[in-house]
């Protein structure tokens, strides 16, 4: 097994939930108002420090899209998935661009207020 290199981030960002590695920054993100199957979710332009799982069909509430899963690349948590290809003309946008279940998530606000009860 190789090293494994981080992309650290600067700025507000948001992380996995369970080890905290930095998955994106706030400049990144494109929606707050997107739901997945475990409930709400975040779309965004860019992540960083995921692994991808293989592209499958998925029939979502938008339509059929194929997808890829994503997965923290420090404790394996699957995050949320990529957006490889939408089938309708209206879904076209989500192309190459991917969604973090909030769940898992850890937002710039939460990370904030607990830097602030450690002082």
């Amino acid at each position: 097994m190789g090293r494994l290199f981080l992309v650290d981030l600067e700025g507000k960002t948001y992380n996995c939930k369970f080890c905290k590695t930095q998955l994106g920054q706030a400049d990144d993100l494109v929606s707050k108002a997107f739901h997945c199957r475990s409930g709400k979710a975040y779309l965004f332009n860019n992540v960083v420090n995921v692994t991808f799982g293989q592209s499958e069909e998925r029939t979502m509430l938008s339509g059929t899209h194929t997808v890829t899963d994503i997965f923290c690349c420090c404790c394996g948590q699957i995050l949320g998935w990529k957006y490889e290809k939408a089938h309708e003309k209206s879904q076209k946008y989500k192309e190459g661009k991917f969604v973090l279940e909030r769940f898992i998530t850890l937002s710039p606000f939460y990370l904030f207020i607990v830097k602030q009860k450690l002082r």
